[in-house]
C-alpha cells in the first residue's frame, strides 16, 4: 500500500451504519456477557453525544508507513483533515463529497458521502444496533474497550476498531485493516470535543477553477 492510500484510510476510517430495530449481528463464537451488552449501550450513547472533535493526530500503519496532522469533525457529515507536510494531503467532507486533493500532483477526487465508508464517524447517529453490522471481537483491559465491526453483507472489505477510554468514556483512536490485511492506526491528541468550529473548514474550493479562494485554515 502506497502512502497516499494509507493517508486516505484517516477519512475512510469507518463503516456505514444505517437505522434498525434488529440487533447487530454477532457471531456464536463469540461471547458477550450481560455487563459487555451494556457497555456498547453505554459506548453507543457517549458517542452519540459527539457533535464536533477537533484534535492532532498520530497515524501508523502496519506496513511501517507514519503521518500526523490536524482533523476536524461536525456531525453530520463534516470532516476536515490537514496533513503535516509531506504529504501534501487535504480531506474534506462538505455534507455531500468526501473530497481528497493531492496537492502536489494537482488531483482532486469526488466520492459521493453516501457511498463512502466515512459513516459510523460522520453519520447524524451512531447505531450498534444495526443488523448490517456485525461485531466481531469486543476486549475490555479495564481502562479501554475495543470495539471489532464489519459489515455484515461484506466482511471481506475490511474492519473497524473503535478504542474507547473509560471512566469517563472517550473515543481515543480507532484501527482500520483493509481487504489486503494492512492495519492502519489513527491517535487523537489532546481533543477537544463539543467546541466551536468554523463552518468554512468544511468548505472545498477546486484550485483547478476559476475565481475560487484560498482554503479555510483554523477556527
Amino acid at each position: 500500500m502506497d502512502l497516499r492510500r494509507g493517508l486516505l484510510a484517516l477519512a475512510v476510517a469507518a463503516l456505514p451504519l444505517l437505522p434498525g430495530e434488529a440487533s447487530a449481528t454477532i457471531p456464536s463464537s463469540l461471547q458477550l456477557t450481560a455487563e459487555t451488552r451494556q457497555e456498547l449501550q453505554d459506548i453507543q450513547a457517549y458517542l452519540n453525544t459527539i457533535r464536533t472533535v477537533e484534535s492532532d493526530f498520530l497515524q501508523t500503519s502496519s506496513n511501517g508507513e507514519h503521518a500526523s496532522g490536524r482533523l476536524y469533525m461536525s456531525r453530520p457529515g463534516k470532516l476536515r483533515v490537514e496533513y503535516t507536510p509531506p504529504p501534501a494531503i487535504l480531506v474534506v467532507a462538505d455534507g455531500t463529497f468526501l473530497i481528497y486533493y493531492d496537492k502536489a500532483l494537482d488531483q482532486v477526487s469526488y466520492v459521493p458521502l453516501s457511498a463512502s465508508p466515512a459513516g459510523i464517524l460522520l453519520d447524524k447517529r451512531i447505531n450498534l444496533d444495526d443488523p448490517a453490522l456485525t461485531i466481531t471481537d469486543v476486549v475490555d483491559d479495564g481502562d479501554t474497550v475495543r470495539i471489532s465491526v464489519v459489515r455484515t453483507e461484506s466482511a471481506g472489505d475490511g474492519s473497524l476498531t473503535l478504542f474507547v477510554t473509560k471512566s469517563p468514556w472517550q473515543l481515543s483512536e480507532w484501527e482500520v485493516t483493509d481487504a489486503q490485511g494492512i492495519t492502519t492506526r489513527v491517535t487523537l491528541a489532546n481533543p477537544v470535543f463539543g467546541g466551536s468550529l468554523n463552518a468554512k473548514l468544511f468548505e472545498f474550493r477546486n484550485p483547478r477553477m476559476p475565481g475560487e479562494g484560498d482554503y479555510p485554515s483554523g477556527r
